[in-house]
């Protein structure tokens, strides 16, 4: 008997967001002979990066533009993406269309011919997943918690982007599908990855660590736990894949997150990274019925 394939779609806020919360489960899934597609929601425009990435006349896009007389910030980060998905076995990437919101700060004005992704309308964007979502017949898709893991606002609208697009595929199809699993990390492991990354290589002095003991999800609530070990290494190259958002832009004393992570040596970093986790929402929180650990198992 030939097992069935299925369709997985992750859907991501920012090119790199893949890499640190769903690579290897992106990875697994492609190993196994399913189809993986990533959708961003963003260009990744006003992440922090060296100004060898920014191209000629950069600035800092402020001022709604992509502060580029050269190659822009947003091209580099969407084809940094497109590095990932090739380490990770991904079909199709696709790019929503919008621009960066920023994280701190009022948000910028809105660069020529797009909008920015919190000033989006949730329906219009929810329409435009929809959309792939019904072509590819997504048994899958992996968005985010509502606390948008960290806080960070364009996450907080991938949640609501995500789960409204399901509902919207799901009408349009008559179906159960596709399952929404959020992606997420137990507050104290991603608390105890941070510290044990701090013993290796210094933070930013700007950088709270304690952020991350309030953020994600309690472990009480994860409803699947995926073992990712087999697939680290396709893990670890999707997070060199995104080179910009582990360079340094002059304005920090120590390694971003991403350098960090990437300097924890191995074997030490297939522990902390060997385990991606989610939690579906219509399931009962708790772990009432168990942790599952395959995230297509009970598909109609």
């Amino acid at each position: 008997m030939v097992a069935m394939t299925r369709t997985l779609v992750a859907f991501h806020a920012h090119p790199d967001d893949e890499a640190l919360l769903t690579s290897g489960t992106m990875a697994k899934a492609a190993a196994a002979g399913h189809r993986v597609v990533l959708v961003v929601a963003t260009d990744g425009a006003l992440g922090l990066a060296a100004e060898e990435f920014k191209g000629e006349g950069a600035t800092d896009g402020a001022d709604g533009t992509d502060g580029t007389d050269g190659t822009a910030l947003a091209d580099v980060r969407l084809a940094e993406a497109r590095m990932s998905a090739e380490a990770l076995g991904v079909a199709r990437v696709e790019w929503l269309g919008y621009a960066d919101s920023g994280h701190d700060g009022p948000i910028p004005p809105d660069p020529p011919g797009q909008v920015r992704f919190c000033r989006a309308p949730v329906e219009e964007a929810a329409e435009r997943l929809a959309a792939i979502l019904r072509t590819e017949q997504a048994d899958v898709l992996l968005s985010y918690d509502a606390a948008g893991g960290y806080g960070h606002r364009d996450h907080v609208r991938v949640h609501e982007v995500g789960a409204r697009a399901a509902e919207i595929a799901r009408l349009s199809s008559n179906s159960q599908l596709p399952r929404v699993l959020e992606a997420t990390v137990p507050r104290d492991t991603i608390a105890r990855a941070v510290r044990l990354a701090a013993k290796v290589h210094r933070f930013p002095d700007e950088f709270d660590p304690t952020t991350f003991e309030r953020s994600f999800t309690a472990r009480a609530e994860i409803t699947h736990r995926i073992n990712v070990r087999a697939h680290i290494s396709a893990k670890r190259a999707s997070m060199r894949a995104h080179a910009s958002q582990a360079s340094n832009d002059g304005s920090q004393s120590g390694d971003r997150t991403l350098a960090a992570f990437l300097r924890i040596p191995r074997p030490l970093y297939d522990v902390v990274f060997g385990r991606e986790w989610f939690r579906d929402p219509s399931l009962p929180r708790g772990g009432a019925d168990g942790i599952r650990t395959d995230i297509f198992e009970g598909l109609p």
